[in-house]
């Protein structure tokens, strides 16, 4: 059966996209869902225009998330933290005091999913840390911690 997709479903298409699946599959799971509907010669005139302006709208938050990148990778965000001797911090900066931070002193908000840690950072100095904005848009961004 020939279905239009009304979402990204990941293995089968992107939404807009004009797919053939199984028959029980479409009628059983997709369909019911809203996920998609089965392809007419007006449905899938409606797709293509709909395909279109996902497009568009894909490159334009693409655009602005390699702006947000580009005004990001120059900086150094700086996080405070109590610390005890040899730089250990009582405690730890984790992504959410990351994104606090990142919103503080650029304006820019960031989701604190956003950043990738692998462990949250125990001691003072100069970390980089993985910032992924979308599937598409990744940066390094490097992460100052100093003592309160």
């Amino acid at each position: 059966m020939r279905v239009v997709l009304h979402e990204s479903i990941s293995g089968l298409g992107n939404r807009g996209d004009i797919v053939e699946v199984a028959d029980g599959y479409a009628r059983n799971s997709l369909i019911p869902k809203g996920m998609a509907q089965q392809a007419s010669p007006g449905v899938e005139a409606q797709a293509e225009a709909m395909k279109k302006a996902w497009q568009v709208r894909n490159a334009k938050e693409r655009e602005a998330a390699e702006d947000i990148a580009q005004s990001l990778v120059a900086r150094a965000i700086i996080v405070s933290a109590r610390a005890g001797g040899e730089g250990k911090l009582f405690g730890s900066v984790t992504s959410a005091d990351i994104a606090s931070a990142v919103q503080e002193q650029t304006n820019i908000e960031l989701d604190r999913r956003m950043i990738e840690l692998e462990e949250p950072i125990r001691s003072i100095g100069s970390h980089p840390v993985q910032v992924r904005l979308r599937s598409d848009v990744e940066f390094p961004l490097t992460v100052s911690v100093v003592e309160e």
